[in-house]
């Protein structure tokens, strides 16, 4: 019973850790700015 009830927390903290981690990098990925969508390079028309 010892090793059961031991096991169960352990697989409960484990997934409160997975949860926090993905709360985390969601939290991260929106705090972070867009970037500008500009190209680096722009080629003129050809016959224009």
């Amino acid at each position: 019973m010892h090793r059961t009830l031991a096991a169960a927390l352990t697989a409960l903290a484990a997934a409160a850790l997975a949860v926090g981690a993905a709360l985390g990098i969601v939290a991260a990925l929106e705090t972070t700015p867009e970037q500008p969508n500009v190209p680096l390079v722009t080629f003129g028309r050809p016959g224009a």
